[in-house]
């Protein structure tokens, strides 16, 4: 990282205010207590949440935790 940032005197042009798009620190943090299991699961699920992590730039451990909890959110309105 030697090399110098060459600057110009031309002019920026109009400058756009951005609204703060990121999230707080309170909107941060976890809002559920997670609980450490552990569970057998096929190697075809595993490899095919692990593919999808991969590609969305994400853990395939959260991605299944993602879909336990949306599994159980559609079993509990619908058991209302």
């Amino acid at each position: 990282m030697n090399k110098q940032i060459q600057y110009s005197e031309e002019p920026i042009g109009e400058i756009k205010l951005v609204s703060d798009f990121l999230p707080s620190p309170e909107e941060l943090a976890l809002k559920k207590q997670n609980t450490k299991v552990t569970i057998s699961l096929s190697s075809e699920s595993v490899a095919y949440f692990k593919d999808a992590a991969k590609k969305h730039h994400m853990q395939y451990q959260k991605i299944i935790r993602q879909l336990l909890d949306e599994y159980v959110e559609h079993q509990k309105s619908a058991n209302k």
